[in-house]
């Protein structure tokens, strides 16, 4: 996975469609690591370029952890990072880093109250909640998540009362797992009904190892259980993660260059419009995923392929897709 292909990127580059509505990326993270940077500046760069981007929300990536503290406390160190780059930020005249969606492990039961008290003090004011990835397979050929949860994770009694000190905090649960793991996440939606829940990435829809080649079944299967999810008020879905060709087996990074938006919104249109008219405008927010996305697609050409395929509903439903329902979850004014 690629993610620093400056020069190939640099190839596809789309003046916004709509320049004027306004957006809230929900989801994009910071880091400068392993040869990729994404920091205030490569952030600044893409949320100006084009489209009226006026906030971002940042979420977890395991970045600068501090790596003095215990390890339950580690985590703080990317709120301290991400808060530092949000000052930057504003410095440098790029729109607002509005929320931090940190990590702290949920399987610490009821004592995780203390790491998220922690992350708070720090934030300035920006912790929004936690993100504790789930992502796992016996697939030898898909990965598990950063966070190297267990099998069903989300069904053990002490990750459900780390979910449930979330909600008595006012902090939300963003999920990120594979389709075939969304059972699990709707008993979690069924035993935290208090908990505001962010369900990443569409849900996954994967099309990579023994799901390969298997686009029918996958969509049942996903269809099955995203309808149960949509029937739990406190659960609400990101549009995005489309350009991660690690899970999705586009072939967009193979191509000379980048995809246009028309050839972006054609593959993703039937999806992504059968979520909104699941779960409702007001409970799914578009997302960028940067630079995550950055594999296969420019900023640019992502947002209007999100504005291509918005096209279908009016203006007070784009709203809610491209700003409110991110403003509501967020809270932010």
């Amino acid at each position: 996975m690629e993610l620093d292909r400056l020069e190939w990127l640099s190839l596809r580059e789309e003046e916004a469609i709509d320049p004027l509505i306004r957006i809230v990326d929900p989801h994009h993270h910071l880091w400068h690591r392993g040869g990729s940077k994404y920091l205030a500046e490569e952030l600044r760069e893409d949320t100006v370029r084009t489209h009226n981007v006026t906030n971002t929300i940042f979420v977890e990536c395991k970045a600068n952890y501090d790596r003095e503290k215990s390890k339950e406390y580690q985590p703080v160190g990317e709120t301290v990072f991400v808060e530092r780059e949000a000052r930057r930020l504003g410095e440098l005249g790029g729109p607002k880093i509005s929320g931090i969606v940190g990590f702290a492990d949920l399987c610490a039961g009821k004592g995780v109250g203390d790491v998220l008290r922690e992350h708070e003090q720090v934030s300035n004011g920006l912790f929004r909640g936690i993100r504790h990835a789930t992502a796992w397979s016996d697939d030898p050929e898909i990965s598990i998540s950063h966070t190297k949860p267990t099998k069903e994770i989300m069904r053990e009694k002490s990750f459900i009362e780390g979910v449930s000190v979330l909600g008595e905090q006012g902090l939300s649960f963003d999920a990120w797992m594979y389709f075939d793991q969304l059972a699990e996440l709707n008993d979690l939606a069924r035993a935290c009904p208090n908990v505001q829940i962010v369900l990443n990435h569409l849900g996954a829809p994967l099309a990579i190892g023994g799901w390969k080649n298997r686009y029918e079944e996958v969509d049942y299967l996903w269809k099955s259980q995203m309808v149960e999810l949509a029937m739990c008020d406190n659960v609400v879905l990101k549009l995005g993660g489309i350009g991660m060709e690690n899970y999705f087996d586009t072939g967009w990074a193979s191509l000379a260059a980048p995809p246009h938006s028309k050839l972006v919104a054609n593959f993703w249109r039937d999806r992504i419009h059968w979520c909104i008219d699941t779960f409702s405008p007001r409970r799914c927010m578009f997302e960028s995923n940067f630079p995550v996305d950055r594999q296969t697609l420019t900023y640019s050409v992502l947002w209007n392929a999100f504005q291509l395929i918005a096209d279908a509903y009016d203006d007070s439903e784009k709203e809610f897709l491209f700003s409110g329902t991110a403003c509501e979850v967020y809270k932010i004014t």
